[in-house]
């Protein structure tokens, strides 16, 4: 008889999960920057595609077969992005690829799917090459989930001009970042559009700590906001050496913001504004935070970064589905032709450059020790 109960408890447990053949895997690549600079967006990516990954299989994987996820850090590195992504076509044959979020990276890699074949999927890469070659060519295997720099550039333009009421800017860029050279450009074009003035214009490099020349130089104009088009931990440090210079102004940015930023400047970010694509309140990311809370035994920092990649993974799972094959070709032309599709934080179309059409924009204000809701803003209105 305990015989018996044990062979049913065993058929219990192995029927409740799905069981897939030894071949049958879709093999997906994740390349992350789980090192360097961008550390944080990398492990709040992997992590939340481990609860995609989980969910899908648990539900019987996709067209039955089971998802793997095979990863590489970059280490925040455009050569180990490079060889990351030859490693993936051309060695582990994957079907797709997801991340990072840097342009950067992203555009460094482009030709490699491009040449394999296999399509890729930017979490946060906003710079517009990234879908786009030199030529205004869309690049056929590369796609991604977010919303690119023009638009964020215009937002952050629009919102700093008409909401806060600023006329004269300073701007403080990477030099020798995509990302911050795009955001730059297209804030500055559409605020002196409006009838605004740059006053100062002033850069640093990647791995720059001492910002102190370029904010005394700042701080001797009459700007009244500073923008802050980076990401990384170079914001936390600006805003927090601004303050111990005893400059009071108002700092804005685009969509870099981390919440480890508190950690390196306290209070010295408190009444900042960012652009985002997720809204860490919204009621539909709720369960998602809580599962990653109850998973990994910490709150989801990097919510942008995780709630991307978890979404980048449905989306191909959708287009897998509606492709009816683990091909990369006839995944890639999916992924092109996607409408109206209901994601955990939006419903997306793809664009004739690969890029979602109309896509909501919020504006966080950092307030209280976190990033809250302050306003939400649609290209398309």
């Amino acid at each position: 008889m305990k015989r018996f109960y044990v062979c049913a408890f065993l058929f219990l447990l192995f029927s409740a999960a799905p069981v897939f053949a030894a071949d049958d895997v879709i093999k997906v690549g994740e390349i992350a920057t789980v090192t360097g600079d961008f550390a944080a967006f990398g492990d709040a990516e992997v992590k939340a595609l481990q609860i995609a990954v989980e969910e899908i299989n648990d539900a019987g994987g996709i067209l039955g077969k089971k998802v793997e996820i095979i990863m590489y850090d970059c280490r925040t590195r455009q050569e180990d992005m490079v060889n990351a992504a030859r490693r993936l076509v051309e060695q582990d044959k994957v079907s797709a690829v997801i991340g990072p979020s840097g342009s950067g990276l992203n555009i460094a890699a482009s030709p490699i799917f491009t040449k394999a074949r296999v399509p890729h999927i930017g979490t946060m890469p906003t710079n517009p090459a990234v879908t786009v070659d030199e030529n205004g060519k869309v690049r056929p295997y590369n796609f991604r989930i977010c919303f690119i720099d023009p638009y964020v550039g215009q937002v952050v333009a629009h919102f700093a001009y008409r909401d806060l009421a600023k006329k004269k800017a300073a701007i403080l860029y990477d030099v020798s970042s995509d990302y911050s050279h795009g955001l730059r450009q297209y804030f500055t074009e559409e605020f002196k559009r409006l009838g605004g003035t740059i006053v100062a214009d002033e850069g640093y490099r990647g791995d720059d700590v001492d910002f102190r020349s370029q904010l005394t130089n700042i701080k001797n104009t009459d700007a009244d906001i500073f923008y802050l088009p980076n990401m990384g931990k170079a914001p936390a440090l600006i805003m927090k050496q601004a303050k111990e210079m005893g400059m009071n102004i108002t700092f804005i940015g685009g969509d870099g913001y981390g919440d480890f930023w508190w950690e390196i400047a306290g209070d010295a970010i408190e009444g900042s504004y960012w652009m985002s694509h997720v809204a860490p309140d919204d009621d539909a990311l709720q369960g998602f935070f809580a599962k990653y809370e109850k998973k990994f035994g910490t709150e989801c920092k990097e919510f942008m970064n995780a709630v991307t990649a978890y979404d980048s993974l449905y989306w191909l799972k959708d287009a897998i589905e509606r492709a009816g094959s683990d091909d990369p070709i006839k995944i890639r032309d999916a992924l092109e032709q996607t409408k109206d599709l209901k994601l955990m934080h939006a419903s997306i179309t793809m664009d004739e450059f690969h890029n979602p059409k109309n896509k909501d924009c919020i504006v966080l204000e950092l307030k209280d020790e976190k990033a809250v809701f302050f306003k939400r803003v649609n290209a398309g209105e």
